[in-house]
C-alpha cells in the first residue's frame, strides 16, 4: 500500500501524522511511505530523518494525494483539500464530523473511506483520542492561567495564589480523560478545584485519589450554575463519542459570572459545551462574552507539537499498519474497535452519531460498502 502523509495546513497546526520510527515500521511491512516536504518541521522531525527511515519526500500536496492508497493526517481536512478526495481513498485522521457538515458532505460526495481517530473505541475508552485529551486537559490550565493575567484582560489572579492570598477557583465540567488531566494540573498548581460529572463512580475514584484536595459534585443544571458563579476559571471537557457536545453553559449563566472570568472549551472540536463557543485559532485564541473571556482553540495540542506528535503516533501506528497490511475491509472485520472508527464509505454514513447530527441515513451494513 502507498501511505501518504501531507503537511498540515490548518492554522498554526504543527503536528504531523507519523514519526521516523513509523516510517520504518511501514517499510518493514513492505509498504511505500510518501511524506510532503516539510511536513515534520513543526514537530522537529526533518525530511532527512524521514528519508533515512525509508520515506520518499514529495514536493507538494498536489503530487502526494493522487498517489496515495491511504492518507494519514492529524486534523480534519480543510476546504482546500476537498478536491483531492476520491472514491476508494482511505482517510485516517481526526474528523469530528458531527460538527463539520461541509466536510461530511464532501466525504460523502467523493466516496472516501473515512476512519476517524476519535471514534475508534474499546469498551468505553477512546484510545486514539485519549493522548490528545491528556494534552488538551493539561494545556487548558496553562492557557487559562495565562488568560487570567491582567495583560490578557483577565482578573489578575495567580492560579495558585501565594501565602495569605486565596488561590483561583477552578471548575472542571466533565471527569473524563481531558477533565481529569485538567483537574490534576489545577490541583498541582495550588488552585481550589471543583469537578462535576454525571458518573458518580468516576467521582468516587477521583475523591479517593485526591483525598479532599479536589471537590467532586454530581453534575446537573443547578450545580453547574452554582459552580460557575464562584469560578475564576472554567474548563469545559464534556464528550459524547462522535456526537456534538451538549451545551452545558448558557449565555444567561455567563452573564452572571465574575467579570474577567475565563472559560476554556476543550470540546469545541465537537461543537463546544458552552452556548457561545465558536472555534478560534492559536493566532487569535480568545473572544469576550459579556465580561468573560472565552478560549476556544480547536486544535489545542497543536501548540505543543513535539509532545503531541509522539503521543498521538504512539497509539495510531498499530491501527494504521493493520489497515495497510490487511486492507481496510479485513482490518475492520478483525478489529471491532477500529470498525467503530469508520464514519463514511462509498458515499454512505456509517457512524450513528454522524447520522444523528446531520439527519442522514445510516448504512446498516458497512462491510458491503468496502
Amino acid at each position: 500500500m502507498i501511505v501518504a502523509i501531507p503537511k498540515e495546513i490548518k492554522n498554526n497546526e504543527f503536528r504531523v501524522a507519523i514519526t521516523a520510527s513509523g516510517v520504518h515500521e511501514f517499510k518493514d511491512h513492505g509498504h511505500t511511505v510518501l511524506i510532503e516536504k516539510g511536513a515534520g518541521a513543526g514537530s522537529n522531525i526533518t525530511d532527512e530523518e524521514y528519508a533515512a527511515a525509508g520515506a520518499e519526500i514529495v514536493d507538494t500536496a498536489a503530487e502526494l494525494w493522487p498517489r496515495a492508497d491511504m492518507v494519514m493526517k492529524v486534523k480534519e481536512p480543510v476546504a482546500a483539500e476537498y478536491g483531492y478526495f476520491r472514491r476508494g481513498l482511505i482517510l485516517f485522521t481526526y474528523l469530528h464530523l458531527a460538527a463539520e457538515p461541509e466536510l461530511t458532505a464532501a466525504l460523502l460526495e467523493s466516496g472516501v473511506t473515512a476512519i476517524a481517530y476519535e471514534t475508534v473505541q474499546v469498551g468505553r475508552s477512546l484510545p486514539l483520542l485519549a493522548p490528545m485529551s491528556e494534552v488538551a486537559g493539561r494545556l487548558s490550565v496553562q492557557v487559562g492561567a495565562q488568560c487570567m493575567t491582567a495583560p490578557a484582560g483577565g482578573p489578575g489572579i495567580l492560579l495558585g495564589g501565594v501565602p495569605g492570598v486565596r488561590p483561583a477557583k477552578v471548575v472542571v465540567l466533565g471527569a473524563g480523560v481531558a477533565g481529569s488531566n485538567a483537574a490534576a494540573m489545577a490541583v498541582g498548581a495550588g488552585a481550589e478545584v471543583t469537578i462535576l460529572d454525571i458518573n458518580i463512580e468516576r467521582l468516587r475514584e477521583l475523591g479517593a485519589i485526591y483525598q479532599g484536595r479536589l471537590k467532586t459534585v454530581a453534575s446537573n443544571r443547578l450545580e453547574i450554575e452554582r459552580s460557575l458563579l464562584e469560578a475564576d476559571l472554567v474548563i469545559g471537557s464534556v464528550l459524547i463519542p462522535g456526537a456534538k457536545a451538549p451545551k452545558l453553559v448558557t449565555n444567561a449563566m455567563v452573564a452572571r459570572m465574575k467579570p474577567g472570568s475565563v472559560l476554556v472549551d476543550i470540546a469545541v472540536d465537537q461543537g463546544g459545551c458552552f452556548a457561545d463557543s465558536h472555534p478560534t485559532t492559536h493566532q487569535d485564541p480568545t473572544f469576550t462574552v459579556h465580561k468573560s473571556i472565552f478560549y476556544c482553540v480547536a486544535n489545542m495540542p497543536g501548540a505543543v507539537p513535539n509532545t503531541s506528535t509522539y503521543a498521538l503516533t504512539n497509539v495510531t501506528l498499530r491501527y494504521a499498519v493493520a489497515l495497510a497490511n490487511l486492507g481496510v475491509k479485513e482490518a475492520l472485520h478483525r478489529d471491532a474497535a477500529l470498525a467503530a472508527g469508520l464514519n463514511t464509505a462509498a458515499g454512505k454514513v456509517t457512524h450513528h452519531s454522524v447520522s444523528t447530527a446531520h439527519g442522514l441515513e445510516l448504512a446498516q451494513d458497512w462491510s458491503s460498502l468496502l
